[in-house]
């Protein structure tokens, strides 16, 4: 009887650990030191500074990917004091009433390019869907993700019609992220 105890262990311990890896595979990673939120226009370009979120992302189980990040409004930095104060201002992002711009991923995919990600982005007050495309670069215990989008202001509400500043920015995303 002894000689069957042995192998079934080691069998049960093979399957515990295959589980264990692929449990592990799609953790949650935190977001980590790195990461830029860039916008760029014709006037005003700049990033964001502070962002928060956890990923969740594995290229096998793009079932179970997801992608929940939250940006702090008050963090916009357009290298310029007075355009910072007015960005934050209730003409523009209002900052105190809607403090965080946020993304909740509802599905991910392979594309030709990469993978794309969709979800909900909720911005001054209003929510709308997004696809986010990108590429995704493994390193140790983590990777980089790395993608390019555009963004209506007038959609969500910010800031008032102006033939100085236009109504679509550029948005560059590059997110570190680490077990």
């Amino acid at each position: 009887m002894k000689p069957v105890v042995i192998p079934v262990a080691f069998a049960a311990l093979i399957g515990l650990s295959a589980f264990t890896a692929a449990t592990s595979l799609n953790a949650p990673m935190s977001i980590a030191d790195g990461y830029a939120v860039k916008f760029t226009s014709t006037d005003p370009s700049g990033v964001f500074e502070k962002m928060k979120g956890t990923v969740v992302f594995n290229e096998q189980d793009l079932a179970a990917a997801s992608f929940n990040v939250s940006i702090d409004v008050a963090s916009i930095n357009c290298g310029n004091g007075m355009q910072n104060r007015h960005a934050k201002s209730a003409k523009w992002f209002d900052a105190e009433q809607y403090p965080e711009i946020t993304f909740a991923s509802t599905g991910a995919k392979r594309t030709a390019t990469g993978y794309e990600t969709t979800g909900k982005i909720t911005m001054h007050g209003v929510t709308k869907d997004l696809t986010i495309p990108f590429t995704y670069t493994p390193s140790g215990t983590g990777g980089v993700f790395a993608g390019t989008f555009e963004v209506s202001r007038s959609a969500f509400g910010v800031g008032e019609p102006s033939k100085k500043v236009p109504d679509v920015l550029k948005v560059d995303v590059t997110v570190p992220v680490k077990h």
